[in-house]
């Protein structure tokens, strides 16, 4: 799926690497089935918003419109089914209450001229019994419990505040069951109005956890060399593809980043794998987050997939405008910046300062720190930040203590 070309005019070289203004970020894209009228996305950040049986709230509706700047929106985390939840607060889209829920954002969002997919993530190992139905064991590609007190949040989003228990390992017949869940959930997506769906296979969810050596022991179809631990991700791709459309349907992977406790012995051999593959089903986008790997992930897959790829984690504006220059990137996703800034886009394009995130309200239920963040015209000026500061080390908007995590 090609992309379409950044004029040569936008670039300028220094010392070997290639510089360019801001108005390279504001070049449409075609993503999946639909044009982008900028290369500027709202990463998927978890936010505990919604009922605790899942549905959209009327606080949710309104975050997403705000944002609607971004060429792209990509949402929080959303659980395809019950057996997928791991957090309290946190969004499902199994049931018809869902859907019209997603609907009304969908609705909101499109109304202010944006676009949004849906991030569906099933946590896998890392939920528990006290939030899945009956009280059943989570599930995995295998019965490997991850570190018992591993949290790898500062801020902790609401859920049992217990060890992670050993979870089930999936059969092959359950297998096909979750498969057919994320299928079913695509389908309530698009017909909820959503412009596309992206699977969550990074951060040890129950993707990252097939594929990632530490956590799947299976010696059947679905583990051991590369091509099998990819098999669950590209079943799911292919499940959700069908039952709407290629164009519809992208993912998220985290090369060989440990969070939640994810190993893989050699994460090159399998997101090379996995990259070819997801370019061969002809996928909306790949979401590549760097978070910190010693080899270079994006200059490592960006040959082997063919279309749209979006940068996260780490970007500034001036990183997202050399990465896309230099064809790194097609696209870039910013999590805490979209946080604190409802008009990023805007602010980015006119070379307008920024606020800064409120860490402690990341994961509460209410409006502060949340539909509360004002848009540059409302702003303080002793409370902004330059327009290419990063929030890597942590932030709040009194002050500047404590290490923040990237979400989802």
């Amino acid at each position: 799926m090609a992309t379409i070309p950044i004029p040569l005019s936008h670039i300028a070289h220094q010392g070997g690497y290639p510089l360019a203004d801001s108005s390279i970020l504001f070049q449409p894209l075609k993503v999946g089935n639909i044009s982008v009228r900028n290369r500027i996305a709202m990463a998927p950040c978890t936010r505990q918003r919604a009922h605790l049986d899942g549905t959209p709230t009327e606080l949710m509706i309104e975050y997403y419109r705000q944002r609607a700047g971004a060429g792209l929106i990509i949402s929080e985390g959303i659980s395809p089914a019950a057996g997928g939840n791991g957090y309290l607060f946190a969004p499902g889209l199994y049931t018809d209450s869902h859907q019209k829920g997603w609907h009304r954002i969908a609705e909101a969002v499109h109304a202010a001229g944006g676009a949004i997919f849906g991030q569906l993530m099933h946590v896998g190992r890392l939920s528990d019994p006290l939030v899945l139905p009956h009280g059943t064991n989570p599930v995995s590609a295998s019965a490997v419990r991850p570190d018992p007190l591993a949290r790898h949040y500062t801020v902790n989003c609401p859920r049992p505040k217990r060890v992670y228990g050993t979870p089930r390992e999936l059969s092959i017949e359950e297998i096909g069951t979750v498969v057919g869940e994320f299928a079913d959930c695509a389908r309530r997506a698009r017909d909820a109005g959503l412009d596309g769906v992206e699977l969550h296979a990074a951060s040890g969810y129950l993707p990252m956890q097939f594929l990632s050596t530490n956590s799947n022991r299976r010696t059947d179809r679905y583990g051991g060399s590369a091509e099998n631990r990819a098999r669950f991700v590209l079943e799911v791709v292919e499940a959700m593809q069908a039952a709407t459309s290629p164009g519809f349907v992208a993912v998220k992977v985290s090369p060989g980043w440990t969070f939640h406790d994810v190993f893989d012995d050699d994460p090159v051999e399998t997101y090379s794998v996995l990259a070819r593959a997801l370019s061969e089903r002809q996928i909306a986008y790949l979401e590549v987050g760097n978070y910190g790997q010693p080899w270079d992930v994006h200059a490592v897959l960006r040959p082997l997939f063919a279309g749209p790829m979006i940068g996260v984690a780490g970007f500034t504006r001036s990183k997202a405008i050399a990465a896309i220059a230099a064809h790194r990137v097609d696209m870039v996703a910013f999590g805490q910046a979209y946080i604190a800034n409802p008009d990023l886009a805007e602010r980015y394009r006119d070379d307008l300062p920024i606020n800064q995130p409120d860490s402690s309200t990341f994961y509460t239920q209410g409006a502060e720190g949340y539909t509360d963040y004002p848009t540059y015209e409302a702003a303080e000026a002793d409370q902004l930040l330059p327009v290419d500061s990063a929030f890597a080390t942590g932030s709040s908007r009194s002050s500047q203590a404590g290490k923040l995590q990237p979400v989802n």
